[in-house]
């Protein structure tokens, strides 16, 4: 909800520019009322932290903080407000509401909701009832309050908007269950080039969010698996040349930093 909601003293628009802005003052409640759809100058308001209908919507199971879906869902004491636990613990005032936060609990309720949202609707299932082996949605879209997209690619921007607010374990969680997901579909078709280029994109994330843990060892098992992957597709495609010497950089890097220049 934006701050400045309730708040009686906000403008329902902008000032207007030209040479009625200072008449545009005096004109009536019901004045304005008809401007704001007839009048192309005035433009809707926007709140400053994008958190306006026309902005951005927010869904019922995801964090205000990182924007994500909730990951190890916890509630604030006394106010009772509901985060991730890496994004809350930053905080010692609500971000919502401002109270002090006494303590965080585990909101396990919550969290099994958001879990079964994602094994529902999120993740690319294949029937295992029928002998055809007919997948079940896997081209259905996921709508979800601001996105609608493809399953996998829901998962994977659900990480980024994780990763970009460094809720790296919410991140590196949605992740794993897309790599799940894309090795499932390439048991049945291994020849698909689509498939193995977004498995090698999806492993090179899972690296640089174990580079950003800390975690070297893993992060260079991660390149070292994208770049395998990726190195065995054509290379006419220039986006998939650079990705690859991305990858190959970022091994290099870390067995750099760890004293094996022979490798780096």
């Amino acid at each position: 909800v934006c701050p400045a909601k309730f708040d009686r003293n906000v403008s329902g628009v902008r000032p207007v520019t030209g040479k009625n802005q200072a008449g545009a003052g005096h004109q009536g409640s019901t004045g304005n009322a008809e401007g704001k759809s007839s009048d192309p100058r005035l433009v809707p308001a926007r709140c400053p932290f994008g958190y306006d209908s026309g902005t951005f919507k927010l869904g019922p199971l995801s964090c205000m903080i990182c924007q994500a879906l909730l990951h190890e869902c916890s509630r604030c004491n006394p106010c009772s407000h509901k985060f991730c636990k890496a994004c809350v613990l930053r905080f010692k005032d609500c971000p919502l509401c401002g109270a002090d936060v006494e303590g965080i609990e585990p909101d396990p309720g919550l969290q099994a909701l958001v879990d079964s949202f994602i094994d529902g609707h999120a993740r690319i299932k294949r029937s295992h009832a029928s002998g055809d082996g007919e997948v079940l949605g896997g081209k259905n879209k996921v709508i979800y309050e601001d996105v609608s997209m493809e399953r996998g690619a829901f998962l994977v921007q659900q990480a980024m908007r994780a990763f970009r607010a460094q809720n790296i374990g919410s991140a590196k969680s949605r992740l794993i269950m897309c790599a799940e997901d894309i090795r499932e579909e390439l048991k049945t078709s291994e020849d698909n080039l689509d498939l193995r280029s977004q498995l090698g994109a999806v492993l090179g994330m899972l690296g640089d969010c174990c580079r950003t843990l800390g975690d070297s060892p893993s992060a260079i098992s991660y390149y070292e698996e994208s770049a395998e992957f990726l190195s065995k597709l054509p290379v006419k495609d220039l986006e998939l040349v650079h990705t690859l010497s991305v990858s190959l950089n970022k091994i290099g890097d870390l067995r750099y930093y760890d004293g094996d220049l022979q490798s780096a």
